[in-house]
């Protein structure tokens, strides 16, 4: 499908069912930024709202998808990419997108992920990573941070951060990006830019978690929280401070990853025709 550039003002308000208003979400939480920018991106390529299917799974981030003015399926844990399979496979006119936490995409549906990733199939998924489980109970997460404080990391956090873009990129995902609430604007070009790619697009957004995360940890309320995104890049996100350094200090932001190869749906279909041209169907 060809993207029309809208020229048109956006308003969120176009886009959202205001009839589930007032959202459930916490204060300072930054989901709510992260859903913005990926509507505002959607408004500037003229996409149809019935052309739109936004598929979720469980946690705070399984909600958002309520709130969409599109076609919408809240799916089961650490499932939404194995059912957007099936929707992107059956309905190749549809824009779908998958909107998923870190709990749900890298701990009980990491498996999906990575076959997601290798079949480069044209979708695009959105993953909030809040560093915890926050919607049920505060658990500690593939992403939480090192000596962070969870309520089954009392003593603080052990295990090495998990990459996410890294894992997604070995997996032979054609885009991948990450990009922090704090800055919108690149957000909103990074969402659209992998909305637009041909191929499956993967788009990790570090956002803040003021209740269940920032609390336990002392970490400020949303606005410190939020600037603490700024250079260099909260210094202990993506690092095991237990042992010996995960991944440097820094944290890279932007495109990380552009590969164009075959796009799974059109050389499986492409492969189906040449079996039917071949027996005179």
């Amino acid at each position: 499908m060809k993207d029309v550039q809208n020229e048109t003002p956006f308003e969120i308000n176009d886009y959202i069912r205001l009839g589930q208003m007032p959202h459930f979400l916490c204060p300072g939480c930054g989901h709510g930024i992260a859903l913005r920018a990926l509507l505002w991106a959607v408004h500037e390529l003229g996409w149809d709202k019935d052309k739109l299917a936004v598929v979720s799974g469980i946690g705070c981030s399984g909600r958002l998808s309520a709130y969409v003015d599109a076609n919408t399926f809240h799916t089961t844990h650490g499932r939404p990419l194995a059912f957007a399979t099936g929707l992107a496979l059956a309905r190749p006119d549809l824009h779908v997108i998958v909107i998923t936490g870190d709990g749900d995409s890298l701990a009980i549906g990491g498996n999906h992920l990575i076959h997601a990733c290798r079949r480069n199939l044209n979708m695009t998924c959105m993953m909030l990573n809040n560093e915890i489980y926050g919607m049920t109970g505060g658990q500690v997460s593939p992403t939480t941070s090192g000596d962070r404080f969870t309520t089954t990391t009392p003593a603080g956090n052990t295990e090495p951060v998990f990459d996410a873009c890294a894992l997604a990129t070995a997996a032979g995902a054609g885009f991948v990006g990450r990009e922090v609430t704090m800055q919108v604007l690149a957000l909103r070009d990074l969402f659209r830019d992998a909305l637009s790619f041909d191929g499956f697009s993967f788009v990790e957004v570090i956002s803040d978690c003021t209740e269940i995360y920032g609390r336990k940890n002392d970490l400020g309320a949303s606005p410190e929280m939020m600037m603490s995104q700024k250079s260099p890049m909260r210094p202990f996100a993506y690092r095991n401070t237990v042992d010996v350094p995960f991944r440097p200090n820094a944290m890279e932001t932007g495109v990380l990853t552009r590969v164009e190869r075959p796009e799974y749906g059109a050389a499986y279909r492409a492969k189906v025709a040449a079996i039917q041209a071949k027996e005179g169907k």
